[in-house]
């Protein structure tokens, strides 16, 4: 008996794989490896990467740093010798003082732990604050600058106050970085604080001041 030669229509379960490899939309249409995932993300307060807001990112950051970032010395007189050796008394007396904040923070820029002083200024800054909106755009800016971790002036804050933060972002208050600003000042104070009254700034300041006064 001879064999019969199909010549019609292959079948679509008998196509061959290079056929199918060839006209197969998820082979032809495969994403490239680099390409970003269109995610989206309608929160100002999550650490996403939205491909569609990395420009508007940019700037809020570059309006961030004219903004936020230069926290001007503060406007004060010269401390007179009692006031600086006051505050090797305590660590509230330093901070009360303005001169004392700006020496001090003279201090924290040398160790590199200036945006400690920063954040702290912030939110006293925000805590006299009374307008809605500007309650709510100061404190992105904040958390933006000192609590998101892709900051590169991130302060150094435990999971729990985190929690605390994100938990009010909805709606936030003057007060909203409280325990935050509480955390930092007494790293601060146990941490910062000791090493500056030991340190050249303080030293060179007492002196100084000693000289002017017996001058006088």
């Amino acid at each position: 008996m001879m064999d019969i030669l199909y010549t019609g229509p292959v079948p679509a379960d008998r196509e061959s794989p290079m056929t199918r490899s060839e006209t197969s939309p998820s082979r032809a249409q495969h994403p490239s490896s680099t390409q970003k995932p269109n995610t989206c993300c309608f929160c100002w307060c999550c650490c996403c990467s939205c491909s569609w807001n990395e420009d508007d990112k940019r700037e809020r950051r570059k309006a961030q740093e004219t903004r936020l970032e230069p926290f001007p010395c503060e406007p004060c007189p010269k401390p007179t010798i009692e006031e600086i050796k006051q505050w090797a008394q305590s660590f509230d007396k330093l901070m009360k003082n303005p001169a004392g904040r700006n020496k001090f923070r003279e201090f924290l820029r040398t160790e590199y732990s200036e945006e400690n002083m920063l954040f702290w200024l912030a939110c006293e800054d925000l805590k006299n604050e009374i307008n809605k909106s500007a309650i709510e755009e100061k404190t992105r800016l904040i958390y933006e600058d000192y609590i998101s971790i892709l900051s590169p002036k991130e302060v150094s804050l435990d999971s729990r106050v985190r929690e605390v933060i994100n938990r009010r972002l909805q709606d936030p208050t003057p007060h909203i970085f409280e325990d935050a600003q509480l955390q930092i000042y007494t790293l601060m104070h146990r941490d910062s604080y000791p090493r500056f009254l030991n340190s050249s700034v303080y030293r060179s300041l007492v002196q100084g001041g000693s000289r002017s006064s017996s001058e006088s």
